[in-house]
């Protein structure tokens, strides 16, 4: 269920099927790199103004589905114009700063991505950019991102599939909601 917020800036409302919180699992393999299997928490949020704020942490996970170490962090923030493009602007924690545009599918929550600008500092390692895809997918967030280096020509490198988190305010609300004549027995409602 897609909601949207009173507060939500009008020209945010494409993207509304992403806010909240997510969390989930997914793998990770680019050459030079350990390849491995993560696990992600994402949050998409907004104060009213016109863009979405976004944070990602990805960590390794073990067989057992343990976190080990952090793998990344990421942090940026997320506009739409009335014609469906969207730009992103996204700090990494190992020194990459970028800028996104793309756009959002006609008639489906699906937004494509391509790094437009690469700044890195001394401390980053090589990359030159990047493609980006996300999608909702039957209630879940899923998404691919690809990477090339100067030696390493675009390929997929991570993946995920996220589900929403539910937090204890998300549930207060939805009791709110709930109708006042329900059934007592709580049975008779789902007849």
């Amino acid at each position: 269920m897609i909601e949207i917020p009173s507060d939500l800036h009008k020209d945010l409302v494409p993207l509304a099927f992403l806010l909240g919180n997510w969390a989930g699992a997914g793998v990770h393999d680019f050459p030079g790199s350990e390849k491995c299997n993560f696990g992600q928490e994402v949050t998409f949020g907004h104060d009213g103004r016109d863009f979405l704020e976004y944070q990602s942490h990805t960590w390794v996970l073990d067989n057992d589905g343990n976190k080990v170490r952090p793998l990344e962090s990421e942090h940026g923030f997320w506009r739409i114009d009335a014609d469906r493009k969207v730009e992103v602007t996204m700090v990494r924690d190992d020194g990459v700063v970028e800028i996104w545009y793309g756009e959002m599918a006609d008639k489906k929550p699906q937004i494509d991505l391509v790094t437009d600008a690469v700044a890195r500092t001394a401390a980053s390692g090589p990359y030159t950019g990047g493609k980006r895809l996300y999608g909702y997918v039957k209630s879940d967030l899923m998404w691919v991102g690809e990477k090339q280096t100067p030696e390493v020509e675009l390929r997929p490198y991570m993946s995920a599939h996220l589900k929403r988190v539910v937090t204890p305010e998300d549930v207060e609300r939805w009791a709110k909601a709930l109708p006042d004549d329900m059934p007592d027995d709580g049975i008779a409602f789902f007849k």
